[in-house]
Parts: structure tokens; C-alpha cells; sequence
């Protein structure tokens, strides 16, 4: 009760009026069996009886019309309360620290918004005034069932009291298996994404009966806690039934006998038959809420893990200096300096040790290095996806952590060698940072990127839907429309990952000149694998795994650093006219 509590926060108003409601209606409901009682006991004695079977009429109709007005209300209410429940988790899903997007897969995440508020959309709609409502009208009804005759009462609170016990033998059951059901959904949602995100993979390799397999046995999962689920709430129900049908029956025999030996009226008789019928309803919604708030905790338990996760803090660190603004910077910082940085995405297992090297303004530098030396993630750092568990990454002179991620994201922009389109137009893509980019502006990055040929041979032009994940396009024509979306923010520093691992020699080398470009309005830090894209760096950084980075020209690393003479000489730089060699591992590699 305590945790539906919390969830109706911002909706305590419409809950009020919605338990008012249904308790006037219910209250109207208690009366009709009195109305009834005087109207058999006129009956018996002759008198007019149309004018109390009007009311009994006006009466229910009354109770219907408050009744559904008290629904209406509930159910609007159960939708705001799933609603502001979603918008938090989404925002909060949105925000999540990225190490949390590494222990938590994403269709689980996903399966949280989706079907667990869903049930819980129930739990809030009917469950919290059905366990309120129908307490009172049950207690209700029992006190005036002890007015017409107290031992009648008692036979019908004994059978009653079986029925409980039963339930709640099993409530403890049903909210475990509840839990595992909803756990298992996730896992399918989970599952499911994982096969959908790589399915050209999938198809290459025939692995659909695979995955399908893969699955299935998650929704068999599903099924076989959904079984247990129903098979307690099967048994549940019958309780239920057979004690209010019990009671009804001993209620009919037992007072027929007090009536036939005058121990009681006929109305009374009746009135108390209807209360005990009227009980039905109550008590079987006090159960079946009970039920439900037990189902309803497992999806409320992941609802609440999701919303505990920790976010981002993108605003500066303790004990900087907040909003008071900024110093100027001194002249001669560099775009982006790093000294002395170590990080490792697990304990002990370090990835960067002591990286130091700066990338000045209007300057272009290459990062190159084995896979898992940590190219990537030095991207990551800059971007602020990780803190560095020592040393400091800053901007302008200015240490990212004083700084803030919001404020050091606004001078960066990231070109992943995994490029980013998502569903949409190619309008919508490009203008992703800069939603309202004048006209101009988009036709200049369009220039840069050379796109304006793939523009005039789409039917749309700019405003054609692209695909789920930029299907339509080919993956050359994908990383320049990352490319160009990147370059309309007009970054301060400009992070590219491989820009020419999917073009051709000529979209090479035309991107090659775009890059000398850019690096006359904005600094570039490049993760290269060509030779080609290394010779034209203003400088070189090579990462050394196990130890810090060798800094320097191409001349002068062929001279003097091994490793790079052996990435020159071998395939991991490959000259410009071959065939791209794929070296950008993922993050957890470097």
C-alpha cells in the first residue's frame, strides 16, 4: 500500500474524487437491499409497493451512472501514472553513467518502459481504490448483515475466513513467480534485440533457427512462470467462488429454516441474501486486488532498480566554479590535452597508462596504436562516457571534471567508425546537433561532405525517410552523413574514428582535402589505420599498450619508435590505395 501510495504522487487529487465516487456508489448500493426488505415486507401486508420499486430503480441507475464516472477517473488516472512513470524512466535511461549500459543490456532496459509499467498501469487503476472501496463496502455490508441477524453472519465469516487463508498461503508464491515472469519477458525483449540489431550477421551465417532457438527458450520461460502465475490465481479464484457460493447457500438454508420457524421475516430474509450477494463483488475485488498488487510488485521491483541507476552528472564538479563564469583562457592553450591519464574498464586491468599529448587549435593529429592500445578509449574520455581514474583530460587548459560534460560536449563532435543514422529523414540526421541549421549552412557541410550528389538522386531529396539504422544508404555514404552532421555543429575539436574506412580511393582522397579544410576552423584528432590519413597529421601519437604514448612526426617515429615502424611496414597502416584494414576495436578492447 505504501509503494501504491508513492506511485499515485500527483494524482492523490483524482484518486480522491475516484474512491469518493465509487463509495457513493457503493453506498447507494448498501441501501437498495433495505428498499427491497420494505417492499417484500409491503408486499406481504398489502400495501403499495410501485413507489419503493421506483426508487430501488432510480437507485441503480444512480449507482451505474456514479459507478462509471468513478472508472473513468480511475483509468485516466492508472494512464497518467504509467505515463509520468515512463517519461522518468526514459530520461533516466537516457542519462545512465556508460558503465551501467555495460552490466544492463539494452532490450531489458527497453522491456522496463514498456510491458512492466503496463502491468503496473493496472495495479494503479484498479487495485489501490478496489482494495480501499472495497474493504469499506465489505465492512459495510457485514455491519448491517449483523443488524438482521448476527448468527447468519457468523456461519457466512467463517466460510469467508477459509477463502482468506487460502489466499494468502499462495500471495507469496504468486509475487515470486510474477517477478520471474516479468524478468523472462525481459530477457526475450532483450534477446530479440540483440538479433535484430546484427541481422545481416545472422543471415550470412544461417544462424535463424539459431536465434530462434535462442528465444524460444526465453519465452518459455516467460510461459512457464506465466503457467505458475496461473495456476496460483486458478486456485485462488475457485476459493473465492466456493466460499461466497458456500455462504450463499447456508445463508438460504439456515434462514429459510429461521423463517419457516418464525424466528425471522421473509424481508429480512431477503435483505440479508442480498447483502450476501452484494458481498460478492467487494470481496472479490479485495482479492483479486490483493493478486494483482502482488503481480504487480515484481514489475514495480525492475521499474524501480531502472529509475536507482546512476546518471550522469553533466554539471561541473564539487567545488568548482559552478555557474560563475569562466576565466579567460590563457593564449596558446591547446584544443585538448591529456596528462598523465589511466583508466580500465575493470580493476586490474588497466587500458591507458600515463597518456599524455596535446591537440592544438587548427591542427590535425593522428592517434594510431594496435587494437586494444586504446584509441577508442581515449574517444571516450574526451566525450566524457568515462571519468579517468587518474589524471586530466581539459579543454582549452581548463580541466574537463571544473568544466563539466555539458559544457566540454558543446566544443566537441564525434564521427564513431560505427556511424550513427537512425531512423528518419536525411534532413532530420544532419541537422541531429543543430535542429534549426539555416538552409545555407546545411548546403555548405553537404559541399564538404560531398552528399549534394547523393541529395539530387534521392526522391526526396533531403526529406527522404532513410531507413531503421540508415538501411538505404550505403556505409560509405553513411559515415559522410555523420560526417557532415558533426561538422554543422562547427566544433571546436572534431574526434574521427577511421573517416575513410568505407570510401573509395576518390571519396579518400576528396575527404582527405575536406580534412585540411576543417583543420583550418577547428582542431582534429583522427584514429587512423591508412598511412595516407597519418602522413597528412599535423602530428603523431602512437599508443603503447602497457606504458605512455610515443609523440612525434612520421619522420621521426620511423626513426625512433619500433612499434610504429612496424605499423608502417606492416598491414595495420596500409598505404591509401588498399583495401582498409578494420583495427578500431570496440570499446572494451581499446
Amino acid at each position: 500500500m505504501a509503494t501504491l501510495y508513492r506511485l499515485t504522487a500527483g494524482h492523490r487529487a483524482a484518486a480522491a474524487v475516484a474512491t469518493a465516487l465509487t463509495l457513493a456508489g457503493s453506498a447507494l448500493g448498501l441501501v437498495q437491499p433495505l428498499v427491497a426488505r420494505h417492499a417484500v415486507d409491503a408486499s406481504g401486508r398489502g400495501q403499495v409497493v410501485w413507489p419503493l420499486l421506483a426508487l430501488l430503480g432510480a437507485l441503480f441507475l444512480v449507482e451505474a451512472a456514479i459507478g462509471s464516472a468513478g472508472r473513468f477517473l480511475l483509468e485516466r488516472m492508472g494512464e497518467g501514472v504509467v505515463r509520468q512513470l515512463r517519461l522518468g524512466l526514459v530520461g533516466r535511461l537516457l542519462r545512465l553513467e556508460m558503465r551501467e549500459y555495460d552490466r544492463h543490456r539494452s532490450g531489458d532496459l527497453i522491456s522496463r518502459v514498456t510491458a512492466d509499467t503496463t502491468l503496473l498501469r493496472e495495479v494503479v487503476s484498479q487495485a489501490l481504490v478496489d482494495l480501499v472501496t472495497g474493504s469499506l463496502v465489505a465492512a459495510g455490508a457485514v455491519i448491517l448483515m449483523a443488524w438482521l441477524d448476527p448468527l447468519l453472519l457468523l456461519l457466512v465469516a467463517l466460510t469467508v475466513a477459509v477463502a482468506a487463508a487460502v489466499v494468502t498461503s499462495l500471495l507469496q508464491g504468486l509475487r515470486k513467480a510474477s517477478e520471474h515472469m516479468q524478468d523472462s519477458v525481459g530477457a526475450v525483449a532483450a534477446d530479440l534485440e540483440r538479433a535484430l540489431g546484427a541481422l545481416p550477421m545472422v543471415r550470412v551465417h544461417r544462424a535463424e533457427d539459431r536465434e530462434a532457438a535462442r528465444i524460444g527458450g526465453r519465452v518459455q520461460e516467460a510461459y512457464d512462470a506465466g503457467v505458475r502465475t496461473a495456476k496460483l490465481a486458478s486456485v485462488m479464484s475457485p476459493a473465492v467462488e466456493l466460499a461466497v457460493q458456500g455462504s450463499f447457500l447456508i445463508v438460504l438454508v439456515v434462514g429459510g429454516l429461521r423463517v419457516s420457524g418464525h424466528a425471522g421475516s421473509l424481508g429480512d430474509l431477503v435483505a440479508f441474501l442480498l447483502y450476501a450477494s452484494y458481498l460478492v463483488l467487494p470481496l472479490s475485488c479485495v482479492f483479486h486486488a490483493v493478486g494483482l498488487v502482488q503481480r504487480g510488485m515484481g514489475a514495480y521491483r525492475r521499474v524501480d532498480q531502472a529509475l536507482r541507476l546512476p546518471v550522469e552528472h553533466t554539471g561541473p564538479s564539487a567545488g568548482s566554479t559552478g555557474h560563475r563564469p569562466l576565466p579567460s583562457v590563457p593564449a596558446g592553450q591547446p584544443a585538448l590535452a591529456l596528462h598523465d591519464v589511466r583508466f580500465g574498464y575493470a580493476p586490474g586491468r588497466p587500458v591507458l597508462s600515463g597518456v599524455s599529448f596535446a591537440v592544438p587549435h587548427r591542427r590535425q593529429v593522428a592517434l594510431v596504436g594496435p587494437s586494444g592500445a586504446g584509441k577508442s578509449t581515449v574517444f571516450a574520455l574526451v566525450a566524457g562516457f568515462y571519468e579517468p581514474d587518474a589524471g586530466t583530460v581539459l579543454f582549452d587548459g581548463r580541466p574537463a571534471a571544473e568544466l563539466g560534460r555539458d559544457v566540454c560536449r558543446r566544443r566537441i563532435a564525434v564521427v564513431d567508425q560505427n556511424t550513427h543514422v537512425v531512423h528518419g529523414t536525411l534532413r532530420e540526421n544532419i541537422t541531429y546537433a543543430v535542429p534549426d541549421a539555416p538552409e545555407a549552412e546545411i548546403r555548405r557541410v553537404l559541399s564538404l561532405t560531398r552528399l549534394e550528389e547523393l541529395v539530387d538522386r534521392l526522391p526526396g531529396g533531403l526529406d527522404t525517410v532513410v531507413g531503421e539504422r540508415g538501411s538505404t544508404l550505403s556505409g560509405g555514404e553513411r559515415q559522410r552523413v555523420a560526417l557532415a552532421r558533426a561538422l554543422l555543429a562547427r566544433p571546436a575539436l572534431l574526434l574521427l574514428d577511421e573517416p575513410t574506412a568505407h570510401l573509395d580511393a576518390i571519396n579518400e582522397a576528396a575527404l582527405t582535402t575536406v580534412m585540411k579544410d576543417v583543420a583550418q576552423e577547428c582542431a582534429l584528432l583522427v584514429i587512423a589505420h591508412r598511412l595516407s590519413t597519418v602522413r597528412h597529421a599535423d602530428h603523431i601519437v602512437v599508443l603503447h599498450p602497457g606504458r605512455g604514448p610515443a609523440c612525434g612526426s612520421h619522420e621521426q617515429l620511423m626513426a625512433r619508435d619500433p612499434l610504429y615502424r612496424e605499423l608502417a611496414t606492416s598491414q595495420m597502416l596500409r598505404p591509401g590505395d588498399g583495401p582498409p584494414a578494420d583495427l578500431g576495436g570496440r570499446r572494451t578492447n581499446g
